[in-house]
């Protein structure tokens, strides 16, 4: 049972998260031969005050890069 857990930034509406859905969907069955039915994919939405990279917060990086 393929289990993904996508964690992103805050921001992507309903129908982004739809696609992104389908198409990990599609990609296990297609790659990996798994039944569609048994794939779980769990979307967690972070704060940019809450996810940093390359040594700064994403909301600092986000005001920096205006």
């Amino acid at each position: 049972m393929p289990y993904i857990n996508l964690q992103i930034t805050k921001g992507a509406n309903r129908d982004q998260k739809a696609r992104i859905v389908k198409d990990f969907t599609e990609t296990l069955v297609t790659v990996l031969g798994k039944k569609p039915e048994h794939i779980h994919i769990v979307i967690q939405e972070i704060e940019d005050e809450n996810w940093g990279f390359s040594g700064i917060l994403t909301d600092d990086f986000r005001k920096r890069e205006g």
